[in-house]
């Protein structure tokens, strides 16, 4: 499946430790987005 492109999977991922997510070209943009926001959000916690 497109998981990687996800912004809830790619914070999912960030929760449990994972740093490295596939997905499709055209979603790539979506997923390094998604990734900052979740780095984000966990420094503030």
């Amino acid at each position: 499946g497109e998981h990687g492109g996800d912004p809830a999977s790619v914070e999912f991922c960030h929760r449990t430790g994972l740093d490295y997510v596939s997905c499709s070209p055209y979603r790539v943009p979506i997923a390094r987005l998604a990734a900052a926001q979740a780095a984000i959000r966990g420094a503030r916690k």
